[in-house]
Parts: structure tokens; C-alpha cells; sequence
């Protein structure tokens, strides 16, 4: 299981949402062999007063934060990074230095989907990888 929010600056991430959406779900079940089906995506779009960002970013300054079930090795989740940098800057034109990725992990119990816990839910997909 991984919900994803992407951040960005209204006038820049509302066109590109869906392709960007597709981009990191490919990513997603490339590197962590998620089944094609599975996609939670969020987007924030906000106003370029309450987007604040680093100096050396430009307004296409982008966050992801993915969050998921912990159990994935350290290679699996560098790998992730790394085709999500590369694969957005490619497919959607956002320089590296305008892209941010954060994962967060939790143990399954602490997940609650299809009326139960996580920890109790039989996926249809490894964890583990």
C-alpha cells in the first residue's frame, strides 16, 4: 500500500497532473512491483504565496511524499528516486533541482484499508522487495 502527495505551485502542477500522476506510477510499480491497478495519488495545488521554496528553485518546484507500508529494502526505495528524478525530468520537464521526494514508512498495523488492518489484509503484491 503508498499514498502519494504532490505539492507544486497552482499555474505549473494543475497541467501536468495527469501526466505526471502516470510518470510516477510507472515509476512506483517498477521499482517496488506494485500491481498496474494500484494508485492513490493526491495533488495540492496552491497559490504561489503559500508555496515557499529554497532559493536556486524556480516555480515548478515540486514535493512528492510517498507513504507505505515499511518492508521495502533501501535499494528498492533508491531506485524509486532515482526513476522518479530522471523519469519527470525527462517526460515532464522538471529539472532535478525543482523535484523533492520524501518516503515515509509505517508498519502495516498501523494501516487501515478495506474495513481492515493492515496487517491483516492479504495484498496481491509483495512487500518485500
Amino acid at each position: 500500500m503508498a499514498q502519494i502527495k504532490v505539492y507544486g505551485i497552482q499555474e505549473r502542477l494543475n497541467p501536468i497532473k495527469t501526466k505526471l500522476s502516470e510518470v510516477i506510477h510507472q515509476c512506483v510499480v517498477e521499482a517496488l512491483q506494485f500491481p498496474p491497478d494500484k494508485r492513490a495519488h493526491r495533488f495540492f495545488p496552491l497559490a504561489k504565496e503559500d508555496m515557499l521554496y529554497p532559493a536556486g528553485r524556480t516555480d515548478a518546484y515540486t514535493i512528492i511524499e510517498i507513504t507505505m507500508i515499511e518492508g521495502r529494502t533501501p535499494a528498492s526505495k533508491k531506485k524509486l528516486i532515482r526513476l522518479l528524478f530522471d523519469r519527470i525530468k525527462q517526460e515532464v520537464g522538471i529539472e532535478y533541482q525543482d523535484i523533492e521526494i520524501c518516503i515515509y514508512e509505517s508498519p502495516a498495523y498501523n494501516w487501515g484499508f478495506r474495513g481492515m488492518h493492515g496487517d491483516e489484509v492479504k495484498l496481491n503484491y509483495k512487500i518485500n522487495v
